[in-house]
Parts: C-alpha cells; structure tokens; sequence
C-alpha cells in the first residue's frame, strides 16, 4: 500500500486535492453556521458539525479513492444547507436531526438497491455534460466579474496561469495557488485571524421523529441532495473516462450520513463542483494516478476535523474574490472539456443547449435545484427528437 502511494504520488496531484478541499469549505462555511443557528444550535454544537463533517468528509474522500483508484471527492451539500436555513425555523435541532438521519438511511437505500445507478446509465452523456457546464459557468463568469473592482490581482493570476499552463501545465494550478496567496496581504484586504488552540467536541443531539420533519425536511433534502450533488457528482467522474461504482458511493455516504447525523452531519454527498478540480489532467497527466488528489482531499478534511474552529476562521479570513478567482482559475479547463463534450454530437445539441441554458440560470422550482430540472427538460427534448427521427 505504502509502495505503491509513493510511486503513484505527486505534488500536482497533492495540489489538486488541497484546492479541492479549499473550495469546498470556503464557499459555504458562513452557510453551515447560519443554518446551524437557524435550528437552535450552540456554539459547541456548531463545532460538533464541523468537527464530524470533517470527519466523514475525510474518511469517505479518501477511503473511496483508495478502493477504487480514481478521485472520490465528497463534501455537503450547498443546496442542502440553504434549504435548512429556509425551514430551519419551523423545526427545533432534534427534529432537523431525525430529518438528517432519514435522508441518510433513503441514500443508502437508493444507492445499494441500484435504482439511482438505473437512472443514471438512461441519461446520455452529451445532457450530463451540458449539467456540468451550466453549473460550473457561473464560477467562470466570476472570475471574470472580478476585473472591474480587482483588476490587478485577478490579471496577474490569470497571466501566470496561462504561462505555467503552456511551460508546466501539471503544476500550473500549484504556482497560481502559491502566488494568489502571497499577493492576498499585498493586493486586497487580509488579516490573519487569532488561532485558538481549543479542540472541538462532537455533541449528541436526541433525534424527535415527526411526520412535519420528514415531510417538510427530510424529502426535500433528499432530492435537493440526489439532482444537485449525486447527479452532477457521477456525471463528473464519467464525463472524465471513469466508470463510478455508482451503487457503493451513493450507498456507503448515505449510510456515513446515517452514523453521523446526530452529531452534526446534515448531508454526506459527491462532491459536484470541487471534484472537477480533482479529476482533471491538470491533477496528474495519467489518469490512474489521478486518485492521489482524492486521498489528500480527504486528508485535509481530516485536519479541518483536529482544528475545525481555527483553520475555519483562517479560511473565512480570505476575501470572496481570493476564493471566485481561484475556483473560476481552478475550473477554467473543466469548464472547457463539459461543454465540449455536451455539444460534441450534431443531433444531440438541442436538447444539451436547453439543459446548459437551464442549468445555468439557477432557478429553483419546489426546492429542487436548476439543475434537475435542466436535466428533465433537456430529457424531454432528447426524447422528442428521436421519437420524431424514428
């Protein structure tokens, strides 16, 4: 095992996985901590949610990618966090619990019964895609939106990102990270925050089962969680060559989410978004020594577990246009292969531009992502067009 980590390691690889972490936390680490107080929640409790997402995150990232040697990136859900700040308000923190635990016990279901990997193989690659591409565009016209306010750091970093990506393209991603950190103090407004050396503690939360929590949470957060991180998050790893081992992924976060929930861990999904980073070329030229990135992934979500509260302060110090520029630099390239691919077949191309466009705009309808409803609407238009050719 030893032997063979170090023949496959690398630092571009080691990069890739720390970016991947980096985006993941930094994007909605304020979110966590809003819907945490929404239902009720102290601050050891909120320390607890870190603490076991940390955990879970660490240990399915890096025990997945080792099993199947290809990057397993996971994380929580986005979306399923800003749906609990929208109800969390009618629930109290025992009932939210129990509604965690029941989204976690019908993913496992979902997962080893095979019926999402069914799903999944009915949907054709062009539409996966084209899912991709309309989420990731808005990271990408981030990036851009940026200039007017931060011309001279994004322009430097998109400069020496275009260099190194022709000289060294498999450490381009490592140079325009080291540089984005050392121009922060100089370029924007950065101060380190205080570290506290007090460690977190998880925090048991009695589970209240009632019908009002998993009608008007538990559900809702299952599907949110199925269209807009499993959809995307097996769409990704496909869309890169891989065959995801869709039945054990969804089924074993689903079961972690379970375990952990009464400690904190609202959802334990694929990461959608952030796995591009981990899945790219830019991570490994070799694809089968691509997982590395997924193994320090999960590690430093490991090292956010042992010092959740201090390196989470750290990372909220950042500016937002330190985290829009390095995710839109980061998926530049994913950006670029998803919409290739999405359009790549003549005969496909309405259907993937109406999922791209749809995907794009992220409107919600009945709590479920833009997403999913891209999908089925660019579905709808696949269908027609081949019932209408045959």
């Amino acid at each position: 095992m030893i032997k063979q980590f170090l023949d496959d390691f690398s630092v571009s690889a080691a990069f890739a996985g720390f970016i991947t972490f980096l985006v993941g936390i930094s994007v909605s680490a304020v979110l966590i901590i809003q819907g945490a107080q929404a239902l009720g929640a102290s601050q050891e409790q909120i320390s607890s949610w870190f603490l076991v997402l940390g955990i879970a995150m660490g240990l399915t990232g890096f025990i997945l990618s080792w099993r199947f040697k290809y990057p397993v990136a996971t994380a929580w859900s986005t979306p399923g966090i800003a749906l609990i700040i929208a109800v969390g308000h009618h629930y109290s923190l025992n009932e939210a619990t129990a509604a965690f635990i029941v989204c976690g016990v019908l993913t496992a279901c979902i997962g080893f019964s095979g019926w999402f990997q069914k799903c999944v193989q009915q949907i054709p690659m062009s539409l996966s895609c084209a899912m991709l591409a309309g989420i990731l565009l808005k990271f990408g016209l981030g990036l851009f939106s940026q200039l007017q306010q931060h011309v001279v750091f994004v322009a430097i970093l998109l400069l020496a990102y275009f260099i190194s990506k022709k000289y060294l393209p498999r450490y381009c991603i490592v140079i325009t990270v080291v540089l984005a950190i050392a121009l922060c103090p100089v370029l924007l407004s950065f101060h380190f925050p205080t570290i506290q050396s007090s460690l977190p503690s998880p925090v048991w939360v009695q589970p209240y089962f009632s019908w009002q929590s998993i009608f008007g949470l538990a559900l809702p957060l299952f599907v949110v969680n199925l269209s807009s991180q499993f959809l995307p998050g097996i769409g990704m790893i496909k869309s890169y060559g891989y065959t995801p081992h869709t039945n054990q992924l969804v089924g074993w976060l689903g079961v972690t989410q379970t375990i952990l929930a009464p400690f904190g861990a609202f959802s334990v999904c694929l990461a959608a978004i952030s796995a591009a980073i981990n899945l790219d070329e830019q991570a490994h030229i070799d694809p089968k020594k691509r997982y590395i990135a997924g193994l320090f992934s999960g590690l430093f979500y490991l090292l956010m577990a042992v010092i959740a509260v201090s390196l989470t302060n750290i990372l909220l110090a950042f500016p937002s246009v330190f985290i829009t520029t390095l995710a839109g630099i980061a998926l530049l390239s994913t950006i670029t292969h998803n919409i290739a691919m999405a359009f790549e077949q003549p005969q496909e191309r309405e259907a993937a531009c109406v999922t791209f466009l749809f995907s794009a705009s992220g409107i919600d309808f009945l709590g479920v992502g833009a997403a999913f409803w891209g999908l089925v609407l660019g579905l709808a238009v696949h269908i027609f067009y081949r019932f209408k050719r045959s």
